[in-house]
């Protein structure tokens, strides 16, 4: 998976303008060398931040590759933020069953929003080069960034077999726009009926009184709680419960491989995305077993009730 939409610049590392001339270039990375090393206090995940930025922008030459969107020095391919091709399922080991179009309406939401950050009329050759990517306010990358997520969830859900089916950008009756309010993964298998929501907020996150925070998360949001809501609303459709409510992040998101909670009697889960198979086949000590009969019962309501967005 390339590098989120939301990862700073190096010019944001280094706190000056992408137009700064390369002596400002270098005077703000040794400043900000100084102001994070943690000799003197600073922080060690901000001082490999800053040495980074300067490997990408530090000469003339890497600069003009970085700012061209060309892969940088130990990059393998050009990032691309593109929608993969579709993916031939391997016939050595059977794919979970799977609906809908996972990060579509992300994606649909993001190149509108796109087209007009742009301006109506102008030419957008490509709408996810990288330089116009990095260039773009955070609100249009912030989309583009959860659409990637989806869709490396989706991945991961289909590997769990055919025992398992997977519903994908579901509409709820949950309060907000349809791009807002739906619920990005149903996931049902023989260790539980899982709602799941993928998310990237470029930046730290932690659990706090079972609901998630951090500084990119806005005042008033409560991205657990919300879960819990739009999980209520597809489950009181189709008639069937929910037993786990899950959240996946980057894996350098948040320092906890995986967070347990409780939100509104459920079990709320806040889990890197590196972990995210091992708790959707049953992880958690606590996990119930939906037996056969159970398991038909609940997919077939399902199938019939699901709407997608």
């Amino acid at each position: 998976m390339p590098r989120s939409p939301l990862n700073p610049s190096p010019y944001e590392v280094l706190g000056v303008a992408p137009t700064a001339s390369h002596d400002e270039l270098r005077r703000a990375y040794r400043r900000m060398l100084r102001e994070t090393h943690p000799d003197t206090g600073g922080d060690a995940a901000r001082f490999h931040a800053v040495q980074h930025a300067w490997e990408l922008v530090g000469t003339p030459e890497d600069r003009a590759v970085y700012d061209s969107g060309r892969p940088t020095r130990g990059e393998q391919a050009r990032a691309t933020w593109a929608p993969a091709p579709p993916r031939r399922p391997s016939e050595s080991r059977p794919q979970a069953r799977t609906y809908g179009h996972p990060g579509g309406l992300s994606r649909e939401h993001y190149l509108e929003l796109m087209r007009e950050w742009v301006g109506r009329g102008a030419a957008l050759p490509d709408p996810y080069d990288p330089a116009l990517v990095r260039s773009a306010p955070r609100d249009i990358r912030h989309l583009l960034a959860n659409a990637l997520a989806e869709e490396a969830t989706a991945t991961q859900a289909a590997s769990l077999g055919i025992a398992y089916t997977v519903w994908h950008d579901v509409a709820t009756d949950a309060p907000g726009d349809p791009w807002a309010s739906k619920l990005d993964h149903v996931v049902l298998g023989p260790s539980g009926l899982f709602a799941v929501q993928s998310e990237d907020w470029g930046a730290p996150v932690r659990v706090k009184r079972n609901e998630i925070v951090g500084e990119a998360i806005a005042p008033g949001e409560r991205p657990m709680h919300s879960l819990s809501l739009r999980a209520k609303s597809v489950a009181r459709a189709a008639r069937v419960k929910f037993t786990t409510l899950v959240v996946v992040v980057p894996d350098d998101a948040i320092d906890e491989a995986l967070t347990v909670g409780r939100m509104r009697g459920l079990t709320s889960v806040v889990v890197q995305r590196s972990r995210l198979p091992g708790v959707l086949r049953g992880d958690l000590a606590d996990a119930p077993l939906l037996g056969g009969t159970e398991l038909f019962e609940v997919r077939t309501r399902l199938q019939a009730s699901i709407r997608f967005t």
